[in-house]
């Protein structure tokens, strides 16, 4: 009778879940998907029979640059233990995807809603581990610094900065100390540029600044950066210098969000 009733609950509870408005995903550790329903194997372009297993392809944000993995992002929601909203553009729509954690099961599930849906103003634009803007509230920013230059005459600069180190401090000391360290020099940022600036997480390694300024180009700040951020670190007991890549540049405005990243990318990565 017990195995009636159960079968029943979940015949039930599997029809709920695949009439829901929302895209639902089940993923484990490496990012592959172990269950989803209907709206999300819509979303994700494949036949709901074919999301077992399913590893999500590279997908964008929406300057068409691109995001962590999905085995990244899952990653990084499990390890801070706190939800995260990301917009991205995959292959067949538009999402905001919601990883919230399930920590003692070492998985994450994530809510794809698809972007012509009404976005809560609650949705987090804020970094979970670092409390920093996460990338598309940076996007944002620099939408309106660029704008703002463009109107006004002036100019607006972005700066990336790389902590190519943290990877040997992760696989040295573990994830929690990679944090540690992301966090420390997240503080140092903040606390150490001007206040009209925006300071953001631009990656899994990679922060961002943008400033604003009436003439000149972004060389103060990009050097001011590389001081803060390439401080040393005590991990562990141990310290650390980060090993701070940075690169910047800076536009009248009059080149789009899309352009002025690429660039700038393109000068870190080489």
């Amino acid at each position: 009778m017990s195995t009636v009733r159960t079968t029943t609950h979940r015949a039930v509870w599997d029809e709920l879940v695949a009439g829901l408005p929302v895209g639902l995903l089940l993923q484990d550790v490496t990012g592959a998907v172990l269950a989803g329903n209907r709206l999300a194997a819509s979303l994700m372009g494949v036949p709901s029979s074919a999301l077992p297993g399913f590893q999500q392809p590279q997908a964008r944000d929406t300057s068409g640059a691109p995001l962590p993995s999905c085995a990244e992002l899952v990653s990084q929601v499990l390890r801070t233990g706190a939800p995260q909203t990301v917009p991205m553009v995959l292959p067949h729509a538009r999402v905001w995807a919601e990883y919230h954690p399930l920590e003692l099961r070492g998985q994450v599930l994530v809510v794809l809603r698809p972007v012509q849906d009404d976005v809560p103003h609650s949705a987090r634009l804020l970094d979970g581990l670092t409390g920093l803007p996460a990338r598309e509230l940076l996007l944002d920013r620099l939408d309106q610094a660029l704008t703002r230059a463009r109107t006004h005459g002036t100019l607006a600069s972005l700066v990336l900065a790389d902590v190519h180190r943290l990877a040997a401090v992760n696989r040295e000391h573990g994830f929690r100390r990679g944090d540690e360290l992301l966090t420390v020099i997240a503080g140092r940022l903040r606390e150490g540029l001007r206040a009209d600036y925006t300071v953001a997480r631009y990656g899994g390694d990679e922060f961002a600044v943008v400033a604003e300024h009436p003439n000149g180009s972004g060389e103060a700040v990009a050097a001011r950066v590389r001081e803060l951020a390439g401080r040393a670190v005590r991990i562990a007991g141990v310290r650390v210098r980060p090993g701070v890549r940075v690169c910047w540049v800076t536009s009248d405005g009059n080149a789009p969000v899309h352009s002025v990243l690429a660039h700038v990318e393109e000068r870190l990565r080489h």
